[in-house]
C-alpha cells in the first residue's frame, strides 16, 4: 500500500543524497570503505580559492556540513583564514562581521540551511555552490546574499558540477 511507496521513495532519496555526497567527496559516506580523502571538487575549489583570494572575497555554500568540514581542513592546511556559518554557529553576526570587516578573512563557508536568510554579504564577489540543489530558488537565494544594497562589484557565481553524474541530471531538471 501507501506505506511501501513511502518507504521506497525514502530509499530513493537516501540513494540520491549518497550519490550527491560521492560527487562532493567519497569521504562523506559513512560506513563505506571510502578512506579516500581526495575530491576533485575540493581540489578545484581550493585552486580557485588560492588564485582568487588575494584579490577577492569568496562565499562557499554547501548543503552538507560534513563537506564544509573537509574544506575547512584543507584551508587550515594552507593557512587560509576563513569564517564559518552553519546551523551550529552561535553568534551569526560575529561570523558575518568577521568576513565583512576583516581584510585577512577572504573565505566564508556557509551551510545552505544557515545561509538561507537575513545575511548581507556585500564584500563577496565570488560565490561557489559546491553542490547543486534541487530547488533553483534556494540556489538563487544564496547568490542573492551578495547582491544586497551596497554591492559595487561584479559578482561571479560558480556551480561545481560533476559531469556524467546525478548532479548533471539535476541541472537538466532545473532547466
Amino acid at each position: 500500500g501507501d506505506g511501501e511507496i513511502l518507504k521506497n521513495s525514502m530509499h530513493v532519496l537516501t540513494g540520491l543524497t549518497q550519490l550527491r555526497q560521492i560527487c562532493n567527496s567519497p569521504a562523506l559516506l559513512t560506513g563505506g570503505d571510502y578512506r579516500l580523502d581526495t575530491s576533485a571538487k575540493i581540489e578545484t575549489l581550493l585552486e580557485q580559492i588560492e588564485s582568487k583570494a588575494p584579490h577577492h572575497k569568496i562565499l562557499v555554500f554547501s548543503q552538507f556540513v560534513t563537506m564544509l568540514a573537509l574544506i575547512q581542513k584543507e584551508l587550515r592546511a594552507r593557512h587560509i583564514p576563513f569564517a564559518l556559518l552553519t546551523g551550529q554557529t552561535g553568534d551569526r553576526a560575529a561570523a558575518v562581521n568577521q568576513f565583512q570587516d576583516d581584510a585577512n578573512v577572504r573565505v566564508f563557508l556557509i551551510s545552505l540551511k544557515a545561509g538561507g536568510t537575513g545575511l548581507n554579504l556585500t564584500r563577496a564577489d565570488y560565490v561557489y555552490l559546491v553542490d547543486p540543489w534541487w530547488n533553483p530558488a534556494v540556489e538563487n537565494q544564496a547568490i542573492d546574499r551578495v547582491y544586497r544594497i551596497g554591492q559595487e562589484k561584479h559578482v561571479v557565481a560558480v556551480r561545481l558540477i560533476c559531469p556524467n553524474t546525478v548532479e548533471e541530471k539535476i541541472q537538466k531538471l532545473q532547466e
